[in-house]
């Protein structure tokens, strides 16, 4: 076992007896490898069994384990205390309501998610008979970078439009709507523009950018929801132009 020490200032709310949430200070051993996610770990089976976080994986494919370290949104899974000269704080992700502890109500993500159809709706269906819906390799680099999104949620703990405004749809929901819109395969683009491209959608952003920074995928939501805008004010030109039916 190490010898070095670390102080976490974690983040403690039980909403059937405090009325507010409050911070509680531990100290634990820690080595080079040791992530705050271990910390963590190491406080409720050796300190205290109260404590209550989410995590799963521990290899940050789940994404459940996103937090705030410090004031910024991270994968705990992937944050090594020894990157932290200091005492280190450990609270929620911001912009979510507190169910307990470092846990958030996740529900206002979900309903945006499930709004933008985060799912391949073919042009066309096909029966089992006729075979995959196939496309080349060039046209799965359309959309792979956006279809790399875990729902870890950092991106809206960061993001300064969601935390005031928060019937803005969000980056990962656009980022992954945009995953959709651009594979060769759908056929749901203006379907899925009618909540994109509303005044929920990507309208709201004010490009800021913090959502890409804190991505712990490099999904790159920022240049997602850019390039919806730039897709919906194409579209509006189209409409004008083009003879009704007619189609990008």
């Amino acid at each position: 076992m190490s010898d070095k020490m670390k102080k976490l200032t974690v983040t403690r709310y039980n909403p059937e007896t405090d009325s507010a949430p409050r911070t509680q200070t531990y100290e634990v051993p820690y080595d080079d490898d040791t992530v705050v996610l271990d910390a963590l770990n190491h406080i409720k089976d050796q300190q205290d069994g109260t404590l209550t976080y989410r995590w799963s994986c521990r290899m940050g494919v789940c994404g459940s384990c996103g937090m705030n370290v410090n004031g910024v949104p991270k994968l705990t899974c992937a944050t090594f205390l020894r990157d932290f000269e200091g005492d280190i704080t450990v609270e929620p992700l911001a912009n979510f309501p507190i169910m307990r502890d470092l846990v958030v109500n996740m529900s206002d993500f979900m309903e945006k998610l499930k709004r933008v159809k985060p799912w391949l709706i073919p042009k066309e269906e096909k029966s089992i008979d006729e075979g995959e819906y196939l496309q080349t390799p060039r046209q799965l680099e359309a959309y792979r970078q956006f279809s790399m999104c875990i729902n870890c949620m950092l991106c809206y703990a960061a993001c300064p439009v969601y935390g005031k405004h928060q019937d803005f749809l969000g980056p990962a929901a656009i980022a992954l709507g945009h995953r959709y819109n651009e594979d060769s395969r759908d056929g749901a683009r203006a379907e899925r523009n009618k909540i994109i491209g509303s005044g929920e959608g990507v309208w709201e952003c004010t490009f800021v950018g913090e959502c890409s920074e804190v991505c712990p995928k490099h999904v790159d939501p920022a240049a997602a929801i850019q390039r919806e805008k730039l897709a919906n004010v194409l579209d509006k030109i189209k409409s004008f132009i083009l003879p009704r039916g007619s189609s990008r």
